[in-house]
């Protein structure tokens, strides 16, 4: 074992010298648990362009191999929108996406980022590794979302800022009924298979009541006692305001690390409830009866790279927030519809912003009010002032999700621009509306020049037709079932494609 568990500093890595310093450093320690854990194979994971883990399991000398070269991944995910209907065309010139090297559905690069491995406490004798996707000349793949949020932090900090930020999330936990696999409800491509039949594990309508987080305490403890496990700051976990509805929280974390916690939290979740006969979904809301709407608020603030020192935190008394973060959140505001693409990624979560609904319907920002966009913690004198975004849905992908609040800060901040003055009736204020649709949204992505420039137009123009391809279906189903008020009823459609998906 310890022959094997030698590690070579030739091949692909690191001729494209793709690692840093800290991240050389860690892989000792990676060999180490291997050995200590005896562990058997390891999970190399990719966040896909809907921030869902997509998966190649390694024996040993397969990822040692990875740690050197690694490893092949088939371009087939980047082609798929969220029911792995194929958009673009691998066999013309340029797969589809005008690139070159893309030409023919080849593979490109998976290079495992050593700061990011875990032992899954639940599966035995297995490993777990973040990846970031490179083409086969070294350079970043423009598609991979990880790499889009690690742009967005490099500037950040380049200018002298960090990221700090917590995650508020929501999701609805239910009880397997039936899981029947049968040929018929298989599903095909764009089309996908019925998901299980489930029923609820609490009513609902009794906000953070605690004989319903008694009722459930079997699950919520296995999913405690995992995460906790995994290394991820739980803060608190508790029953929500709608059936089956489960809230947790995060502590503040830096930089990347945040978006990592919420992918590895939400596979992890869904795996560990799968495995003892529940389904847990990030589904904004599903289709079952009484069921209520989750959101993702993303809280955030920006603290000097070097210090730590919070940049939040007002210069006066009389003020909520510091010029800085003012100009930040302004930016957040002018940028909100175009960024719903990214924050509500999916038809389902449109059907959450309401008026007088605790969920936004307008970009407006307000101290302590949860009815507006951006809502302001903190003040003069608390080092922890931030703000949360409360347009988020659990579905989204993270690193989009981040990328597109950072650019949009930084467009605030490089424009001095003003948030106006705070809500004090955030649903009756004179404010940009959110988009009443994802069409609506990509409609705005689509004129939005901030995104564009940062993220660049070859993949703003890849998440736009993957969007349009999901808009498109959903369409053709509302016409076909003649469906009336599918602005605001959650349809079959909505249900087949979110719930167990996400």
């Amino acid at each position: 074992m310890r022959e094997m568990l030698k590690i070579s500093t030739e091949g692909f890595i690191w001729r494209h010298n793709l690692w840093n310093e800290e991240q050389v450093n860690a892989i000792q320690r990676i060999l180490k648990t291997i050995e200590e854990k005896n562990l058997r194979l390891i999970r190399v994971a990719w966040a896909d362009q809907h921030g869902i883990s997509r998966a190649k399991t390694l024996t040993i000398p397969a990822f040692m191999s990875a740690l050197k070269d690694g490893i092949d991944f088939n371009t087939g995910p980047l082609f798929f929108d969220t029911a792995n209907a194929i958009v673009f065309n691998p066999f013309i010139k340029g797969g589809g996406f005008d690139l070159e090297e893309l030409t023919g559905c080849p593979n490109y690069t998976l290079v495992p980022d050593p700061l990011t491995f875990k032992i899954l406490p639940w599966a035995p004798n297995t490993g777990w590794i973040l990846s970031d996707a490179y083409l086969k000349t070294g350079e970043i793949l423009p598609f991979d979302s990880r790499q889009i949020c690690r742009k967005a932090l490099k500037e950040l900090n380049e200018k002298g800022y960090d990221l700090v930020s917590g995650l508020e999330v929501e999701f609805s936990l239910t009880k397997i009924v039936s899981d029947e696999i049968n040929p018929e409800l298989l599903g095909a491509p764009g089309s996908p298979g019925q998901p299980p039949k489930v029923r609820p594990v609490a009513r609902g309508y009794q906000y953070q009541l605690e004989a319903h987080n008694d009722e459930i305490d079997e699950v919520i403890q296995l999913i405690v006692e995992n995460i906790e496990a995994l290394g991820l700051p739980l803060r608190t976990i508790e029953d929500e305001w709608g059936p089956s509805q489960i809230e947790v929280t995060f502590a503040p974390m830096r930089g990347i690390e945040a978006a990592d916690a919420m992918l590895l939290f939400r596979t992890a979740v869904k795996q560990i409830c799968k495995r003892h006969g529940y389904l847990a979904t990030f589904m904004c809301r599903p289709s079952i009866p009484g069921f209520f709407s989750s959101g993702w608020h993303l809280h955030q603030s920006l603290v000097d790279v070097n210090t730590g020192e919070n940049l939040f935190m007002p210069e006066v008394e009389t003020e909520s927030l510091s010029v800085l973060g003012k100009h930040y959140a302004a930016g957040i505001l002018k940028n909100a519809r175009a960024a719903t693409v990214f924050t509500t990624p999916t038809i389902n979560g449109y059907k959450r912003f309401k008026p007088n609904s605790l969920a936004p319907d307008r970009a407006g920002w307000g101290v302590d009010n949860r009815g507006t966009m951006i809502r302001v913690l903190g003040g003069y004198g608390d080092k922890a002032t931030h703000f949360e975004n409360r347009a988020g849905e659990p579905a989204a992908n993270p690193y989009l999700y981040f990328a597109s609040q950072i650019f949009a800060g930084l467009d605030g901040i490089e424009n001095r621009l003003d948030p106006g003055p705070a809500s004090s009736e955030a649903y009756l204020d004179q404010r940009e509306l959110i988009p009443k649709s994802l069409q609506e949204a990509v409609d705005s992505l689509r004129e939005n020049g901030t995104y564009q420039n940062k993220m660049g137009k070859m993949f703003v123009d890849y998440i736009i037709r993957m969007k349009e391809s999901e808009i498109s279906r959903y369409m053709a189903y509302v016409e076909n079932e003649k469906v009336e008020d599918y602005q605001n009823i959650v349809t079959e459609w909505e249900h087949k494609e979110y719930f167990e998906n996400f």
